[in-house]
């Protein structure tokens, strides 16, 4: 093995890149996502895989982010809204697939786990990453480690409820998880053009300049203020660094921090709010990275 592949499965793309041992970046793929077939997120990843090392001439580890986790009870995916990945053991068909061991990762905690090492949050005690795309994640880095529970769920704030609800806001959109007022239907791309409400995606509002789209940000940013500040009042990280096509609205890093004083339990607040180094897709890096830098040492 002389180069790690990570691949990033995601609710539109599925995006795979190839690292050195040095974790230099050696080729990068995106394809489109194949929605609602299990059978077809299999044959994707599997010719990412192949296409890469048959481009670079060299055999590859494969880690993979997905967006939900596999449950340490039955080895079987959870908690994943690319929903037909719930109950299907993935690990063992993508290895049956590929021939070889894998290692799957929340698609947050790579992103949290990238940055965290040599993006927006290096060099800080603890990191909080966010996934604010098609669903809405999170994943904790404290001393260079990801933390991992019991229940393999640490850092899943979207299917939390918003917090500090206003009238509007309540009972809240109904989520796939058969609960209303996550914290991800109001603060993914989908829950964004929803509250918009004018047809547009969360990528046209963005960059609408009109009354109707500057209201809908306005309240996508009070909404995930009051959603970071729970965060932040229960694990208080040094840094938070968001991810996801939702990163990269610019007005995020000035106008939340600006917002969430007045919900967090403290006489000042220290964290940082950052975009990522790696930009939207960072979580692909930390899945190649769910394998050990000394390839030699896997078993």
């Amino acid at each position: 093995m002389t180069i790690r592949i990570g691949i990033d499965l995601g609710g539109t793309k599925t995006e795979a890149i190839a690292l050195d041992l040095g974790g230099q970046e050696l080729a990068r793929e995106r394809v489109a996502t194949a929605k609602g077939s299990y059978e077809g997120t299999i044959a994707t990843i599997k010719g990412l895989v192949e296409g890469l090392e048959s481009r670079l001439g060299a055999t590859a580890t494969v880690g993979i982010g997905i967006p939900g986790t596999v449950s340490p009870r039955t080895g079987l995916v959870k908690n994943a809204n690319s929903t037909w990945l719930i109950g299907k053991p993935l690990d063992r068909d993508l290895e049956d697939a590929l021939g070889r061991p894998v290692r799957l990762a929340n698609d947050a905690d790579c992103f949290a786990l990238s940055e965290a090492t040599d993006g927006a949050g290096t060099g800080f005690p603890t990191v909080f990453g966010v996934i604010l795309g098609t669903g809405v994640g999170g994943g904790i880095v404290a001393h260079g480690r990801l933390l991992n529970g019991p229940n393999s769920i640490a850092g899943e704030w979207g299917h939390n409820p918003l917090p500090w609800p206003e009238d509007a806001e309540r009972p809240g959109p109904a989520c796939y998880c058969g609960r209303s007022g996550c914290i991800e239907t109001f603060l993914s791309g989908p829950g964004l053009a929803r509250d918009h409400g004018g047809g547009l995606t969360a990528e046209q509002i963005a960059v609408s300049g009109d009354p109707r789209a500057e209201a809908a940000l306005a309240r996508y940013e009070q909404r995930l203020a009051r959603a970071l500040a729970a965060i932040i009042n229960v694990i208080d990280p040094h840094v938070i660094v968001l991810g996801g096509g939702l990163s990269k609205l610019e007005r995020l890093y000035a106008n939340v921090p600006a917002l969430w004083g007045r919900f967090v339990f403290s006489d000042h607040v220290d964290t940082l709010l950052r975009p990522p180094v790696h930009g939207d897709s960072s979580g692909v890096r930390g899945a190649a990275w769910l394998w050990p830098a000394i390839i030699s040492e896997m078993n």
